[in-house]
């Protein structure tokens, strides 16, 4: 919009040209400038884009835009390089996860938005949905210790085959997607995460020789607690219960019902269900379980089932983040905590990702 905060999105793939579009319609932010490796050959912009300038080069376009705001929305590898050039040149940062490859990384980016006093927002998605939002509420009353069951398998087939081979050359499955996971868990807890063991598995040859395509990882809280997260990218993998968010302490559980319309992959698909965006994000009800029982340990209570009063699709999800970034630049919220947590889940995936490969259990 004219006269707001000026935005640069560097990144336009899936997640970038779905921010892109949440800064062009939200009031108070103006889509300045793209920026993509790609962008000469890209004809699948918007039309009402056309004037904007484009480049290629992340810190040419931050050096001509001066943008007040820059979405990166790129692979890993350049999320901390990208973000402290970009608070060095003044701008606010919103940042796709996980917010670097390292937790030195991590931390120094945190540094940078401390030293220049701007606003770092980091993609994580649970604080922002609805869904996510009811389930840690009622999470929170089922007692210590909790169990918390969760994944994401894609059978990336197609485009996402292509691009899932590219975000693995600078990070695995469980570290991309797992900081989701992993930053609900400490936030239901409360608890310090204290050892993390994982597993995985390369099964496929489409990918680098030191890379895995299938990972789970448990943690372990100090106050009992326990989580495992499960993800895997390829063509190989099953749709069956790829998308489980389950929760269960000594009161009952909770649980997000999972999708009941998928379909068998036919030949010549190059989509599925678990691999399109969308399906990752739709808010769904949740199952609530009680535990108590009476007489001849027959349960007292029936299962209930939660309507989510606010239905937000994937592109509302995004908006939903940068109005939350646009409060919290205008109003000086105190990101410390936010930040906090992003560099805590990307600490426990990484613990992950060595567990896997030195074979050993991690000590937090």
């Amino acid at each position: 919009m004219p006269n707001g905060l000026k935005v640069l999105v560097a990144g336009l793939g899936h997640m970038g040209m779905s921010h892109a579009h949440a800064y062009d319609k939200l009031d108070g932010y103006e889509l300045s400038a793209l920026c993509a490796r790609s962008i000469a050959s890209r004809d699948d912009l918007p039309e009402q884009w056309r004037d904007l300038p484009r480049y290629a080069d992340f810190h040419e376009a931050l050096e001509a835009v001066r943008p007040d705001v820059v979405a990166i929305c790129t692979y890993p590898d350049t999320h901390a390089e990208f973000a402290i050039s970009a608070f060095k040149a003044g701008a606010h940062v919103f940042l796709e996860k996980p917010i670097a490859q390292t937790v030195e990384q991590a931390e120094a980016v945190v540094a940078a938005a401390k030293q220049a006093n701007r606003k770092l927002l980091v993609g994580l998605s649970p604080p922002h949905s609805p869904m996510w939002i009811k389930l840690n509420s009622i999470a929170r009353g089922l007692g210590k210790p909790l169990v918390m069951r969760m994944n994401l398998n894609q059978q990336s087939i197609g485009p996402a085959w292509n691009w899932h081979q590219s975000l693995m050359e600078s990070a695995s499955p469980i570290a991309d997607c797992g900081v989701h996971y992993v930053d609900f868990m400490c936030n239901i807890t409360g608890a310090r995460p204290v050892r993390v063991h994982a597993i995985g598995a390369r099964l496929s040859d489409d990918i680098a020789e030191d890379m895995y395509n299938y990972g789970q990882l448990q943690v372990v809280f100090d106050d009992g607690s326990v989580g495992w997260y499960e993800a895997g990218w390829g063509p190989m993998m099953s749709q069956s219960a790829f998308i489980v968010k389950d929760i269960i302490g000594p009161k009952g559980a909770v649980s997000v019902l999972s999708p009941d319309n998928v379909q068998p992959t036919e030949a010549g698909a190059t989509v599925s269900t678990s691999s399109e965006i969308s399906t990752h994000s739709k808010i769904r009800p949740l199952r609530l379980h009680h535990a108590e029982l009476g007489s001849d340990n027959a349960l007292i209570n029936s299962d209930e089932d939660i309507e989510i009063e606010e239905v937000l699709n994937h592109s509302q999800m995004c908006e939903r983040k940068h109005s939350y970034l646009l409060d919290a630049i205008r109003n000086d919220r105190d990101m410390t905590d936010h930040m906090r947590s992003a560099v805590d889940s990307l600490r426990i995936v990484l613990a992950a990702d060595e567990s896997i490969r030195t074979e050993k259990t991690v000590y937090l």
